[in-house]
């Protein structure tokens, strides 16, 4: 019989719905049952894609005999970390501060007052390799609950107070200036891997907003070494077995420091910044690979990950069925060589495990293959190949695909909707603009209401209970503001503008100028969340002031503009300190330095091919965070457009920077070095 998750919007919850475990969500009344009831509650936190969760829901929470102790002596409640990311990160922080390393499954035993006062991840269902059984930690949890309560309760109280007295070493509201960007620059250099690509060694991570910083850095101060370390770090991983030969698209991160064999799950948010970062390097270079990457990756997102609602899913998982009724990470992805042979024949099998580099050995488990496409000499057939991959392709989409989450993420939609627009306009694809459409009318639709308030999460067109974080506000507002450029379609800055008010009002601290997490008037926890690392993805923190700085390049709101400079305060203290997790901040950082610079392109139509064509000129200018209004000359949507004539009745574009503007031009190769200069 389903338990008290079977209503839930979340396909990580669902997916718990049926287990003997009588599960509760995150809930007033979870706590209420607790403190009626004097239990402890056990907390787990994971997400739908993560192995080990479903390994230890398979080992542990789908046995009777475990459910049956846990349902005794526990309220044991269950939150998908992508729709709670204020609940996880809090109890991250705890785990981390008590045991030095984090991770999913996340496993924390609570006071019926949500204290913490026993942490874990995953645990076994016997002791293994020094780790206790999960029964044992049950039954350790529960002897101290019953027999030494107060000395919890102490813990728990400590725990709490240590936790609020961990404030976050903010930079003071003034954003970096030269030498913080270039200390940054230094930075990175001392961690790059110069024989490989990308930063630090194993796991090794996309480095995607690192990439946004060094390519702006570039465009601003002309650093080769900037430019040539984000090129490099792109070829490898376009080469590497993290991105999908076949299909397209990224897969988490990478195992080991070469970027062959990846963790499988492939994340909408990975693709949607890998996306539109590899269409910036395109932009910056010309670079034929970051094309073909940046259009594969956009077809890969709508191919796979666009649900019937118009918006985007949430991940793929790692694992999926090997054909005999097994779950095992990668076999959708991976091939021997008789593999190929059985598809290819014999000659064209051995063609592909040349390109590919398949070995009879393998590069990954049981003698089966990452595909890769490792540099070697020698010049292949390039319809050949066309029609090797193609058939690769076919039979692969008749393996059982990997499960996908469903849910849609309004942070992640807003990324998607950026990265997807402009690839489209860079590329000249207009369905993928329109994909991004498709993405915003839903969040518009469905996520906000009728004061502007965001939903964080929907699912099969209903929207979740719980409310936007500040990379919700922060990451849509980001997407809207892509749509209005590209489009032309003032109403997305309106929505951007709705969005970046809720910021300014309920999320920043008046006095500091520092972001929260949470709004203000969210539900407390035992503290309220602040981080300003880009992790995985941008933080809200940094989001949010690149939203902030490009709104208020288009609008000239002075309150955003003040906003965006104080919330780079903590850039400026971090940036020179550890760059690798503020990649985002220091790109925001450089537009801030830059103007950034303000475009303005007006014209009899939108139709108009003169007007097109400083259009496209504007769009595709490398100047760090260039903000860009299209429209006539009597149109009131954009305020950069106002008292902008035509010259002597032809198209014409106007350049900004500093309060300060250039005479305007009708000549697209004049507007290119006005905006390169």
């Amino acid at each position: 019989m389903p338990n008290r998750l079977a209503h839930e919007t979340s396909p990580y919850l669902l997916q718990h719905a049926d287990n003997p475990v009588d599960w509760w969500p995150w809930s007033a009344e979870a706590f209420e049952e607790a403190r009626k009831s004097g239990k402890p509650v056990l907390l787990s936190v994971g997400y739908s894609s993560c192995h080990w969760c479903h390994v230890m829901a398979h080992e542990s929470f789908e046995d009777q005999e475990t459910a049956d102790y846990l349902n005794a002596h526990f309220v044991s409640v269950k939150v998908d970390r992508e729709e709670r990311p204020d609940v996880d990160a809090v109890y991250m922080e705890a785990v981390q501060a008590a045991t030095g390393q984090g991770g999913w499954p996340m496993t924390v035993f609570l006071t019926p007052d949500a204290e913490p006062f026993y942490f874990g991840t995953y645990f076994p269902p016997a002791p293994r390799q020094g780790m206790p059984s999960f029964r044992q930690v049950l039954e350790g949890v529960r002897s101290a609950w019953t027999d030494r309560r107060d000395e919890v309760a102490d813990v728990a109280g400590k725990i709490v107070r240590d936790l609020a007295g961990r404030e976050i070493s903010y930079g003071g509201p003034q954003a970096p200036g030269e030498q913080e960007l270039a200390q940054a620059l230094l930075g990175l250099t001392r961690e790059y891997d110069e024989q490989r690509g990308g930063f630090g060694g194993a796991p090794k991570f996309p480095p995607s907003m690192v990439i946004e910083f060094l390519l702006r850095h570039h465009a601003r101060t002309g650093a080769e070494g900037a430019l040539q370390m984000a090129q490099d770090t792109c070829e490898r991983m376009a080469r590497g077995g993290i991105y999908d030969q076949l299909g397209g698209g990224f897969a988490r991160y990478s195992v080991d420091r070469d970027w062959v064999v990846p963790h499988f799950e492939k994340m909408l948010y990975d693709n949607a910044l890998l996306c539109r970062a590899y269409a910036h390097l395109w932009r910056a270079t010309g670079s034929e690979l970051a094309r073909r990457v940046a259009l594969e990756t956009a077809d890969f997102m709508v191919r796979e990950l666009r649900t019937d609602e118009g918006g985007f899913a949430s991940a793929l998982d790692a694992d999926s069925d090997d054909g005999t009724g097994k779950h095992v990470e990668g076999a959708h992805y991976v091939w021997t060589p008789q593999q190929l042979r059985d598809v290819l024949g014999d000659d064209d099998a051995e063609l592909a495990a040349r390109y590919f580099g398949v070995t009879e050995e393998g590069t990954f488990e049981h003698g089966a293959s990452v595909l890769q496409l490792p540099q070697q000499d020698g010049l292949f057939d390039a319809e050949r190949i066309t029609s090797v991959r193609q058939r690769l392709l076919d039979s692969r989409g008749e393996r059982p695909a990997p499960g996908r989450d469903d849910k849609i993420v309004a942070a992640w939609n807003g990324l998607a909707v950026a990265a997807l627009a402009e690839t489209g306009a860079y590329f000249d694809r207009p369905d993928l603009v329109e994909a991004a459409l498709g993405a915003a009318d839903l969040l518009v639709r469905l996520h906000l209401d009728d004061h502007a308030r965001l939903a964080r999460t929907s699912k099969d067109g209903r929207v979740g209970a719980n409310a936007g974080v500040l990379e919700d506000y922060a990451d849509v507002a980001e997407g809207f503001l892509a749509l209005a450029s590209i489009t032309g379609e003032g109403v997305w800055l309106d929505f951007a503008g709705f969005l970046l008010d809720h910021v300014l009002a309920r999320f920043t601290d008046e006095e500091s100028g520092a972001l929260y997490d949470t709004a203000a008037d969210a539900e407390q926890l035992i503290r309220r969340p602040q981080d300003p690392t880009d992790n995985a993805a941008p933080s809200g923190w940094t989001a949010a002031a690149g939203a902030l700085l490009s709104y208020a390049a288009l609008t000239g709101a002075e309150p955003h503009r003040i906003a965006a400079e104080r919330a780079l305060g903590v850039v400026k203290a971090l940036g020179p300190r550890v760059p690798r997790f503020i990649g985002w901040g220091l790109a925001v950082a450089e537009a801030n330095l830059d103007g950034p610079r303000e475009v303005a392109i007006v014209g009899p139509s939108l139709d108009d091919r003169a007007t097109k064509a400083l259009h496209r000129t504007a769009l595709l200018a490398t100047a760090p965070g260039a903000v860009v209004a299209v429209g006539t000359p009597e149109s009131d949507e954009f305020p950069l457009l106002a008292d902008r004539p035509l010259q002597q009745g032809e198209p014409a574009a106007y350049v900004c920077r500093n309060f300060t503007c250039d005479a305007p031009t009708t000549d697209p190769s004049r507007l290119k070095n006005a905006l390169s200069s």
